[in-house]
């Protein structure tokens, strides 16, 4: 639950606002487990920094959790394709989400979320590309690392953030 959380508050903002967010969860509760997520208030939530949003996002999570409709140690047990369209059945769980998951909580090898902002921004750099790949593009950019994406990706994201801008 914690990790997925961890992802769900990471979507759409900056690195620094999410740890910054996290860090004020932890203090609110501990541990970040279903049931003591649930128990916190909205007006809490949002103090941590939860958008209205992200609230419901956590909460649809916690909820799956304890009411059973989804056992996080079967994910460790299934395939990449099952894993996405079990967790996208969650409100707020994105394939960016889930495929963030793969990588990091499952530590899947093959996993290439093409439209993270940040690995578009390291492949355009990387490539000097002149114009933002799309989704399909970049799909195709990442067939060259098959087997081993999620390396890759890892790979570029360090890029990304130790490379200076032009």
């Amino acid at each position: 639950f914690a990790t997925l959380m961890r992802i769900i508050l990471g979507q759409q903002v900056s690195v620094a606002s999410a740890k910054a967010i996290l860090e004020r969860l932890d203090r609110a509760v501990n541990p970040l487990i279903p049931e003591a997520f649930l128990a916190l208030d909205d007006e809490v939530l949002r103090s941590v920094g939860f958008s209205r949003q992200k609230i419901v996002y956590g909460r649809e999570l916690a909820s799956a959790l304890v009411d059973g409709r989804l056992d996080i140690e079967r994910l460790n047990r299934q395939g990449d394709d099952e894993v996405m369209a079990e967790l996208t059945a969650i409100k707020g769980i994105g394939r960016w989400t889930v495929e963030i998951y793969l990588m990091f909580a499952l530590r899947r090898p093959d996993v290439w979320p093409a439209g993270d902002i940040g690995l578009i921004q390291a492949l355009e750099r990387l490539k000097g590309l002149k114009e933002r790949p799309d989704r399909r593009r970049m799909e195709k950019l990442g067939e060259a690392w098959r087997p081993w994406r999620s390396a890759a990706a890892l790979l570029l994201w360090h890029y990304l953030h130790k490379t200076p801008a032009e």
